[in-house]
């Protein structure tokens, strides 16, 4: 009897990931795609337990107890390197920038022999963030990456990538979970019923991220600040959005982080102008949502959800977070 390498959901990639294990065929390279909080990094890591375990229960069957696995999966282990995007101080931080001299740093490493292990495995963390000199150098690993290393990277989208990556990668599309099984492995985990649906559905049948929000309160309480902001902001003058504005681009984590806040919001009320049955994200803001669609037409809500995007996209390609932020509230319905 084999388990689902102790991750919930996305039963097809460990099947299949387990099988390329189990009968030599492992590939050098593997992109894990979808948001994040998805179980992306989580699947790597078990990827790389199972290449790694010094005691397997099974051929790609992690043991999750001997030393090797625990090493890995406090990503503390000598034969497995994880490279992330950093900030100006060079601390690991998302919205970061993913530098070359990261890449060229691991590179040394990977033609190395492994300390103690079969394979050297190196992740690349939400490498959507990486610069285009960074993107580059990957590609010349890629393509020169010796036996014993394996390159697992993690994205959002690989449409964000280059081709010429994606072609050299085998690529894992992940897919968000259904409610009810995030409501399930909440309840599991103590939640009461009203706060599981809740964290479930705000989750966008995403694990990692309900579980995020059920460790820490502070994420529910940004979420309520950023969504109050906006109903704010929606009859407010000109003067107090552009006041907003210069106050929201001060950080552009936290700029991000309140655009996508805001985009799972608009996309309820787009799916409720369009009379879709998906359930929504913001349930606890439902009638504020169902007032809005009420009062928009299809193509005015569908503008506000691609200004959110657009904005997303833009800021990264480093276009001035002032100007974005004040585009974005000044073309926000007056409602």
């Amino acid at each position: 009897m084999t388990d689902n390498w102790n991750l919930l959901g996305h039963e097809w990639a460990v099947d299949m990931l387990r099988r390329h294990v189990a009968r030599g065929e492992i590939r050098h390279a593997y992109l894990f795609s979808g948001p994040p909080g998805l179980g992306r990094r989580t699947l790597a890591l078990r990827l790389a337990q199972a290449l790694n375990c010094e005691r397997p229960h099974a051929p790609g069957e992690p043991c999750y107890t001997c030393r090797t696995c625990k090493q890995i999966e406090a990503m503390q282990h000598p034969d497995l390197a994880v490279i992330q995007a950093v900030d100006e101080d060079g601390n690991s931080k998302d919205g970061g920038t993913l530098r070359v001299d990261q890449i060229r740093e691991v590179q040394r490493t990977l033609n190395l022999k492994p300390y103690q292990s079969q394979y050297r495995v190196a992740m690349f963390l939400r490498f959507q963030e990486a610069n285009d000199n960074a993107a580059n150098a990957l590609l010349k690993t890629l393509e020169e990456a010796p036996p014993h290393a394996i390159l697992l990277l993690t994205a959002d989208n690989p449409e964000q990538l280059l081709p010429t990556i994606n072609s050299r990668c085998e690529i894992l599309r992940l897919r968000s979970l259904p409610v009810e099984a995030i409501i399930a492995d909440l309840l599991e985990r103590g939640v009461d019923e009203d706060s599981a649906r809740l964290l479930a559905h705000i989750s966008g049948g995403r694990p990692g991220y309900a579980r995020r929000l059920l460790e820490d309160a502070s994420l529910l309480e940004k979420r309520e600040e950023r969504l109050n902001d906006l109903q704010t902001l929606l009859p407010a003058p000109r003067v107090e959005k552009f006041s907003y504005a210069e106050k929201l681009a001060k950080d552009k984590d936290v700029m991000r982080q309140t655009i996508l806040v805001w985009l799972s919001y608009w996309r309820d009320v787009l799916l409720r102008v369009a009379g879709a049955e998906t359930p929504l994200i913001n349930i606890d803001r439902n009638m504020e949502i169902e007032f809005l669609a009420g009062r928009l037409d299809l193509s005015s809500a569908r503008k506000v959800v691609n200004g959110l995007e657009d904005t997303l996209e833009k800021m990264d390609r480093n276009v001035n977070s002032r100007l974005l932020a004040e585009v974005l509230l000044l073309d926000l319905p007056k409602v």
